[in-house]
């Protein structure tokens, strides 16, 4: 007796098409680093550590001499670490791959070859519609490193940087508060038989985590306030310790405004930071105190905020101290290019080895997540709103 196949037999015994995994080429890395020209910028995208790790896998680094100086490296450092070290700006821009720690202006975009990799922080808030417009017309691939995600979905190169931001938040306010001609000679901190330093911190995200780390480290009394329970929650848990959290009521922000040392500014909004301190409140602290707006960047959450600069950083108003210098971590120019450097490195030694920025996005979504332009073309959705701009989807231009 004989049996007859079913279909789906028959077609199990048809030759059926091999598969094969193709093996990912590893690439070779042309990367430059120009110097940082933009106002108060003193940070580098790789230390020398990091070039030595690059060059030692075969990849080659060009650095523009004295690119290094403003964070305590030296062009022997580098040198000595393998990069090329030279005098010609136009020939650092002309390495396939650029490495910037602020995004870079329009002539500098000129100097760069058509298909170009650039990667830098992009700050949207501080751009312009002729930005993105460069970019395309040079066909070049941008990756924002303050895009890129983590495992976790979190954003390490904002994360680490808020880190920085929210330690030297108070650093800054303990060197202001025994500063001869405006400060009023208060230690930081807790000695016995002497009062505690009051701080109150407004916000309560990464900045405001380590500002409050830092503060009590010290010693000080720390109050934190903000309009998310969730937030609050998670940095009692953080600080391992219970301290006075409060969601943001008039009332009681003001009673602790008054009777506070230093007050530091620590919200962050989706456009414009929002104000909680109006000019009246400021009118009612002590005189002598001290306001850190760290948040100016976006505003500001203070009514009397300014913006500063590193050279000329503080001014009084109401009798109250404030510093209002956006970009803090800059002021911390060697720790915040080891902390970029972290970041940036192996992103850049795992590209390599997947053969590649599309081999490497195909591999890691939240390096994908970084990309906003690809060959010209803007691909992410929030920017292309901002400006009126048309996008492509990427996961339509990588498969």
């Amino acid at each position: 007796m004989t049996m007859s196949l079913t279909p789906f037999t028959k077609q199990q015994l048809l030759p059926q098409e091999e598969k094969l995994e193709v093996e990912r080429q590893r690439g070779d890395l042309f990367i430059g680093l120009p110097k940082e020209t933009s106002f108060q910028e003193r940070r580098i995208c790789l230390t020398p550590d990091a070039v030595s790790a690059l060059t030692a896998h075969g990849h080659r680094v060009m650095i523009e001499a004295g690119a290094g100086e403003s964070s305590s490296y030296s062009d022997k450092e580098y040198s000595d670490a393998g990069a090329e070290v030279v005098q010609d700006t136009k020939k650092v821009f002309g390495c396939p791959i650029i490495l910037k720690v602020e995004p870079p202006t329009i002539k500098e975009i000129e100097m760069m070859n058509h298909q170009s990799l650039l990667i830098s922080a992009i700050q949207l808030k501080t751009q312009k519609k002729e930005y993105f417009e460069s970019l395309a017309a040079k066909k070049i691939t941008a990756l924002a490193f303050e895009f890129i995600k983590d495992e976790d979905g979190s954003y390490p190169a904002v994360k680490s940087l808020s880190e920085i931001a929210g330690t030297a938040s108070v650093l800054i306010a303990s060197e202001l508060m025994i500063n001869q001609k405006i400060g009023k000679g208060l230690l930081l901190g807790n000695i016995t038989g002497v009062p505690p330093t009051e701080v109150v911190i407004i916000g309560a995200g990464t900045v405001a985590e380590f500002a409050a780390k830092t503060a009590l480290g010290l010693g000080a009394n720390v109050k934190v306030f903000d309009n998310s329970i969730t937030k609050l929650r998670r940095l009692q848990s953080a600080l391992n310790q219970r301290i006075f959290t409060s969601t943001l009521q008039e009332k009681t922000l003001l009673k602790s405004l008054m009777r506070c040392d230093v007050a530091i500014g620590a919200m962050r909004g989706k456009n414009r930071t929002p104000i909680i301190v109006t000019e009246t409140m400021v009118e009612h602290m002590k005189r002598g105190a001290v306001i850190v707006d760290v948040c100016i960047d976006t505003g500001g959450c203070f009514e009397t905020s300014e913006i500063t600069t590193h050279e000329k950083p503080t001014f009084v108003k109401n009798n109250v101290v404030h510093y209002c210098v956006p970009n803090i971590p800059s002021r911390y120019s060697k720790t915040a290019s080891i902390s970029i450097s972290n970041i940036i490195s192996p992103f850049l030694l795992q590209m390599a080895e997947d053969g590649g920025l599309e081999s490497a996005v195909r591999c890691n979504r939240g390096l994908k997540n970084g990309v906003y332009f690809y060959h010209g073309l803007l691909t992410n959705r929030s920017i292309a709103e901002w400006f009126s701009l048309s996008y492509r989807d990427i996961n339509l231009l990588i498969f």
